[in-house]
C-alpha cells in the first residue's frame, strides 16, 4: 500500500478524509509545524504529501520550501477553499504541488491522489483488500517517542511480527490511538512537553483506553528513574536500546495474558 503523510488541523473534515483515505493507503497524520513534519517526512517516508489547508492561515509556510527543496520527488496534494488556497499558491513550486478547491467529495481526492502517484485506482483497491487480508490477524502496535532514530528502529524490529503505528508525540499519540485503537503501546519515558508519564495519565484517564497495556522503553538506567516508572505500574519496561528477541518474548506475553 501507498504511504500518505496527511497535514494538517484536526478537525471532523481531517479526520473523514482520513477514515475514508485508509482504506486504500497507510495514512499517518501530522500536524502543520515544520519541526514535526521534518521528522515524519524521514520516518514514514511517504509517497505522497496531503495538506489541509482548512482554518490553517497561521500555517508554518517554511513546510512548502522544505517540501520543494528537499522532496521535491514527492507529489504533494492541497485541499482548501478558493480563499484559503489563494493565501499558499505563490509558495508553490512546478508540477510537484496540486491543489483542490473545497467543497470536494473524497472521490474526486481518491482519484486526484492516484493521478499524482501515477496508479490505478483498480489495482490501488485491489492491492488494499490485500494487504487487509494479510494484516487481519496481525495485532496492532502503537510505539510512541521523540526521536525519529528510535521509531524507525523500532518499527524495523517489529514490523514483520505487528502491524506497527508511530507516534512522535505524546499528543500525536493520543490522536493516533483515536483513529485505531493499539492492542499494546511501547511508549518512551522521556519525552519533552508530554512525557511518558503524562501520556499514560492521559490513557488511564479513559475508560475505553485504560486496559491497554503499555511497555516503557528509558534511556536512564538508575535506580531512582527505574522506581519511579515502575510506580505507574506499566505492563513492563525496557531499556534502550531494547534487545529484539527479550522485547518480543514480553510483547508475547503480555498480549496473550491480554487475551485470555
Amino acid at each position: 500500500m501507498k504511504k500518505i503523510l496527511l497535514i494538517g488541523k484536526l478537525n471532523n473534515v481531517v479526520k473523514e478524509m482520513n477514515q475514508f483515505l485508509s482504506q486504500f493507503f497507510h495514512v499517518q497524520l501530522c500536524s502543520e509545524n515544520a519541526g514535526v513534519l521534518e521528522g515524519m517526512l524521514k520516518i514514514v517516508k511517504p509517497d505522497l504529501v496531503l495538506i489541509s489547508l482548512i482554518g490553517a492561515y497561521d500555517i508554518d509556510t517554511s513546510i512548502f520550501f522544505m517540501l520543494s527543496d528537499q522532496y521535491a520527488q514527492t507529489p504533494v496534494l492541497t485541499i482548501g477553499t478558493k480563499e484559503e488556497s489563494s493565501t499558499f499558491f505563490k509558495y508553490y513550486e512546478n508540477s510537484q504541488f496540486e491543489n483542490l478547491i473545497r467543497p470536494v467529495e473524497n472521490t474526486v481526492i481518491m482519484d486526484s491522489i492516484c493521478k499524482k502517484l501515477g496508479v490505478n485506482e483498480k489495482d490501488v483497491e485491489k492491492d488494499a483488500a490485500e494487504q487487509k487480508r494479510k494484516t487481519a490477524d496481525k495485532k496492532c502496535i502503537l510505539v510512541v517517542d521523540d526521536s525519529g532514530t528510535a521509531l524507525r528502529t523500532m518499527k524495523a524490529m517489529l514490523e514483520e511480527y505487528y502491524e506497527v503505528t508511530l507516534a512522535i508525540s505524546g499528543a500525536q499519540a493520543m490522536t493516533s490511538i483515536g483513529k485505531k485503537r493499539p492492542d499494546l503501546i511501547l511508549l518512551d519515558y522521556e519525552m519533552p512537553i508530554c512525557d511518558g508519564k503524562m501520556t499514560l495519565e492521559m490513557i488511564r484517564a479513559d475508560n475505553d483506553l485504560k486496559d491497554i497495556p503499555v511497555i516503557f522503553l528509558t534511556a536512564i538506567n538508575d535506580r531512582a528513574n527505574i522506581e519511579a516508572v515502575l510506580k505507574l505500574k506499566p505492563a513492563g519496561y525496557f531499556l534502550k536500546p531494547a534487545e529484539k528477541n527479550r522485547l518480543l518474548a514480553e510483547i508475547d506475553k503480555i498480549l496473550s495474558a491480554a487475551s485470555k
